[in-house]
């Protein structure tokens, strides 16, 4: 009686012990990416900053020669402000708006037009797995008139995948890597590092990125990480939510002049506010309605 209870019992643990192997080989699984398959490159929206609410509709504001300074992460010309504001009469607090996410928008077309296409560019491609089980997607992408050649490098590591990114110019500079970073494994959060040229390879902005797509929400941020620079910290945010309201953000943190712009619109109707205290002089919201004109906030 007592060794047939002894079986038993043996049965039952050895039975406990090979469930719970199951169900830890299970969750290893679930983690664990298939190195035989490429990594799935994150979104374009965790790269490029959505600017199309505000400049597809203000166009001629900025054919005044005015200069995008990269590293100065602001608009800071009070009086080229001042003067586009005035012009606009009644639709100065959308104007104001617009003239901060426009300088943005500059910023990214001009000083990030190189980063930016070749990663835009890379979902055209399909990668090669190289001997360390790495991928590598290889394309030549043309920016204004001039031709690079990419490669973008996906690597996995830890929970994750590791990206960087080479840019080749003939004849001028060979795999610069203009920039890296980092994701998880189904691409719904992570960073980029990009430096700012091949001649001047310092550290210039870091991008971080969250997005959740069973109900397409998310948010970017760009940073400046220039070192020693004076708008080091400086930053620049954009945030989609599922708010009824306003369901989209900016914030814009002026580090030199220690000034911070927030800008709230809904994405349907074209209303929303917008709040600086040193340019408005308060800290109160101050609105348009859909047709851009001010309004008394709600």
């Amino acid at each position: 009686m007592k060794i047939g209870m002894y079986n038993h019992i043996i049965h039952f643990i050895i039975s406990v012990s090979i469930f719970s192997l199951l169900l830890t080989g299970c969750a290893s699984n679930k983690n664990s990416p298939d190195s035989s398959k490429p990594p799935q490159i994150p979104p374009e929206s965790s790269f490029v900053m959505d600017f199309s609410n505000f400049t597809n509709q203000q166009g001629a504001l900025f054919h005044d020669g005015q200069t995008a300074k990269l590293v100065s992460f602001s608009f800071s010309d009070s009086t080229n402000q001042s003067g586009a504001s005035n012009a606009l009469g009644d639709r100065s607090n959308w104007g104001f708006a617009a003239l901060n996410v426009g300088f943005w928008n500059i910023v990214g077309v001009l000083g990030l037009a190189v980063p930016v296409a070749s990663f835009v560019e890379s979902f055209r491609h399909t990668p090669v797995q190289q001997p360390d089980t790495s991928w590598i997607w290889t394309y030549d992408v043309p920016v204004a008139g001039v031709t690079y050649t990419a490669a973008l490098h996906g690597k996995y590591v830890n929970k994750g995948v590791r990206w960087e990114m080479y840019i080749t110019k003939q004849g001028e500079f060979s795999d610069f890597l203009w920039y890296y970073g980092e994701s998880d494994l189904s691409a719904t959060e992570g960073f980029w590092v990009l430096k700012n040229t091949p001649m001047i390879p310092t550290e210039l902005i870091r991008i971080d990125w969250h997005r959740n797509p069973s109900n397409n929400t998310g948010d970017i941020k760009y940073t400046n990480i220039v070192p020693g620079g004076s708008e080091n910290g400086g930053f620049i945010s954009f945030a989609k939510t599922i708010s009824n309201s306003f369901d989209c953000a900016y914030e814009i943190y002026n580090k030199g002049k220690n000034e911070t712009t927030n800008i709230e619109w809904n994405s349907v109707t074209g209303e929303g506010r917008v709040k600086d205290t040193l340019h408005f002089g308060d800290t109160n919201w101050h609105c348009w309605n859909s047709q851009l004109i001010n309004s008394e906030c709600q």
